[in-house]
This record gives structure tokens, sequence and C-alpha cells, in this order.
């Protein structure tokens, strides 16, 4: 599985390069992944999807605002 902070790079990466179309982006290659049997790329890419929510919701899991 991929460390934390990348998954959040790549998470990043996927909202500067297509915007509001990230989430989809991101939903549409776990399902590529699940097709192709590669369940490595399902939890990396399921990993990455969550991360797209809780940027887009201005936090991080675990992290509170003050």
């Amino acid at each position: 599985m991929t460390s934390d902070p990348a998954i959040y790079r790549a998470a990043k990466f996927l909202l500067d390069q297509h915007g509001e179309m990230a989430t989809a982006t991101a939903a549409r290659r776990v399902a590529d992944c699940m097709a192709s049997g590669d369940s490595e790329g399902v939890a990396t890419w399921q990993a990455i999807l969550a991360a797209i929510v809780e940027l887009r919701r201005g936090q991080r899991e675990g992290e509170r605002l003050k």
C-alpha cells in the first residue's frame, strides 16, 4: 500500500489537474482496477478517492479545525 503522504499528494494532484472531475476520475480508476482484478490498485485508488473527499472538506481525517 502507498504511504499516507503519497496518497494525499496524488489526491492533490488529481484535484489540481481535474478539478470537479477528480472524484469521478479516481472512481473510474477504482472500477478499472476492479475489472482487471488488481486488488492493490483498488485499495490505493479507494484511499486516493477518500483523500480527495477529505481535501474537498477542508480537513484530513483525524485533524480538527481550531
